[in-house]
């Protein structure tokens, strides 16, 4: 049984998710059934794990993604049987089963009204809220996502997973400062998230771009610095580092001058410590375009659409200079 089942599949590249769905039958194969009513049957049976049942809903997960809706369909039955159809994680795991199954509109409009009538029962049924800000960002009702959200963190004003939601939303939709206070919010709860200190680096970077603010613009590189002390190699935030300081080093010196004690006491690095950032980030990516190229052991996982990036952000840029 691969160890990949046994974390949430939503991050896995479409290859890895085929792979692990493929494997569904096998798995499924080897439990034959639900669990025993018998007090004697089960003293027979192979003991449960809180990693079975881990499996049986990544699996699912995995199985919606690549369409294989019979097999998704036996992990809930397992998962129903082992824990009620009561049970909250398992009411928002039907809804998503019917809406991957859902042929239009109309039948999305069924499950949605499904959603709020168990919330009028249960109104701080989490999940359930989760599966209906979704579903309301799939059909394009992004207001009504968003206040949903909010009621939501209300509710659960601690869920950071909310609050990483809200601030994309934010950001699809234009709203820049929004966006940034709810990463800050994630970040409350998460302090040690190297991708949401690059998610907000990048955030604030493209803030910077339609405002015309140094001082966002140091603060993006303050993000994306801490992003790549907390994890070494990791690409965005050496792509985003990056690009901040070419920015910065083509911003007028006068104007990144009076702006040197920006962006909440964080001091502005003069220009030859901008270089020096610049060029650390040009070899790491090079690095890591090279070793995960190489398919060398612990550089492997980057995203290709990542990957195409770097290797395009380091072509323009020797192109540049060559000229």
């Amino acid at each position: 049984m691969s160890s990949l089942l046994l974390h949430p599949p939503s991050h896995l590249s479409p290859t890895v998710a085929l792979l692990l769905s493929q494997q569904a039958p096998g798995i499924l194969g080897k439990s034959k059934g639900a669990v025993s009513t018998s007090f004697f049957q089960s003293l027979l049976s192979a003991p449960e794990t809180p990693e079975l049942w881990t499996t049986y809903e990544n699996l699912l997960l995995s199985c919606l993604r690549t369409g294989d809706d019979e097999s998704a369909h036996q992990c809930l039955e397992r998962l129903v049987n082992r824990f009620g159809n009561d049970n909250e994680r398992i009411m928002a795991l039907k809804g998503l089963i019917k809406e991957a199954g859902a042929d239009d509109a109309a039948t999305l409009d069924v499950i949605l009204k499904e959603y709020e009538q168990i919330l009028q029962d249960n109104p701080t049924n989490i999940p359930i809220l989760k599966r209906r800000v979704a579903l309301l960002r799939s059909v394009g009702r992004i207001s009504e996502s968003v206040s949903a959200l909010i009621s939501l963190l209300d509710i659960s004003p601690t869920d950071a997973e909310a609050w990483g939601e809200l601030a994309d939303l934010y950001f699809s939709e234009g709203l820049y400062p929004q966006a940034i206070f709810a990463l800050e919010e994630v970040l409350v709860l998460q302090p040690n998230a190297w991708n949401i200190h690059a998610r907000l680096g990048e955030v604030l970077f493209i803030a910077a771009k339609s405002t015309g603010s140094t001082s966002q613009l140091v603060e993006a590189l303050k993000r994306f610095s801490r992003s790549i002390e907390l994890c070494d190699d990791y690409l965005r935030g050496y792509y985003g580092l990056k690009l901040t300081t070419r920015q910065l080093l083509l911003s007028d010196s006068k104007k990144v001058s009076s702006n040197r004690n920006d962006s909440d006491g964080f001091a502005m690095p003069d220009s030859t410590t901008l270089s020096r950032l610049d060029e650390m980030a040009t070899e790491k990516l090079a690095e890591i375009l090279r070793r995960s190229s190489a398919g060398e052991k612990g550089w492997q996982g980057y995203d290709e659409a990542e990957i195409k990036a770097t290797r395009e952000l380091l072509e323009n840029e020797s192109s540049t200079i060559t000229r």
